[in-house]
């Protein structure tokens, strides 16, 4: 079904085929999360130097996370061909050879740790090296297809972006980065448990241990659920550690709340188009969540 599936699904350009390996949707996302701790950690609109900073790594940043999303699509390759979700990733379909996807990958990371080491500093660039090996390697080739927990444990280096940004503008690591690193961290196992539970035939057919493949459909659910309290605690911290007023408060309240919605009808109630839905409000709730700590950050810095 598959492989039928990919065979009828139209041929890329090559220029498309590469950039399909990047996954730009979810690059998008972490480039996002950096450029927040970037602007969260100096007061005020940057000055040229921290524009020029801003701007160096975000190229940096890009070219890493690319390079690794590409180290990814290399190493599951057979993986990503038995799942309907992947099958059509081009080294799945083997319109890129592994050759080509390895170099792609070095030629990005290369350039992405050399504009990131020189133009930026030394430690964002081994920062986001440590974020790289924690992505492509350890949860890759280690974490995913051996234990249940991978997501958790290796949600740590999807976590990384904003210390990423934060290290970018500052040049050290500060506690509000690791809060905002603490959120991602949080966030990320209800976050792809909600996909998970609607992709659970792909994840088995493909022979990876996912929650709802292990556990069951109802224990995962339940961890959901669990996790978005959590996450609905960890979320308040930047107020009470006074990056924020009252307008980030708000938000936080009211974006956790309706996760937490979204998990307990979940919960109670499992259905596909409603885990579809969860997962779907997940990435608003993150993308949201962050602007609103950013529209604080330069309308209300008087109030904090």
């Amino acid at each position: 079904m598959n492989a039928t599936s990919s065979a009828a699904a139209p041929s890329l350009s090559p220029w498309r085929q590469y950039l399909a390996l990047t996954k730009p949707r979810v690059v998008q996302l972490i480039v996002f999360c950096a450029a927040i701790g970037m602007l969260l950690a100096v007061p005020g609109l940057p000055d040229l130097e921290q524009a020029r900073l801003a701007l160096w790594g975000t190229v940096g940043i890009w070219l890493v996370a690319s390079a690794a999303a590409a180290f990814n699509c290399l190493i599951e390759q057979h993986i990503d061909a038995r799942m309907k979700r992947t099958a059509w990733r081009p080294t799945a379909r083997g319109e890129l050879s592994r050759k080509q996807a390895l170099v792609f990958s070095a030629v990005l990371g290369g350039a992405g740790m050399l504009v990131l080491h020189e133009w930026v500093n030394p430690l964002t660039a081994w920062l986001t090296f440590g974020t790289f090996v924690g992505y492509a390697v350890i949860y890759t080739v280690v974490l995913k297809p051996l234990t249940p927990q991978n997501i958790v444990i290796g949600g740590a280096s999807g976590a990384m972006p904003p210390v990423l940004g934060w290290a970018a503008l500052t040049g050290e690591v500060g506690p509000e980065s690791a809060i905002l690193c603490l959120i991602i961290f949080l966030w990320t196992p209800p976050h792809f448990w909600a996909l998970a539970l609607y992709r659970v035939e792909d994840y088995a057919r493909a022979g990876l241990p996912m929650l709802p493949v292990t556990h069951g459909n109802e224990f995962t659910r339940l961890q959901i659920l669990l996790y978005t309290f959590v996450l609905l605690a960890a979320t308040l911290l930047p107020f009470v550690q006074g990056m924020s007023s009252w307008l980030y408060l708000a938000s936080a309240l009211v974006l956790g709340a309706r996760f937490i919605q979204y998990a307990f009808r979940l919960w109670r109630a499992y259905s596909e188009a409603l885990a579809r839905e969860t997962f779907r409000f997940s990435i608003w709730h993150l993308s949201l969540l962050f602007a609103a700590l950013l529209v604080d950050h330069y309308l209300l810095p008087w109030q904090r």
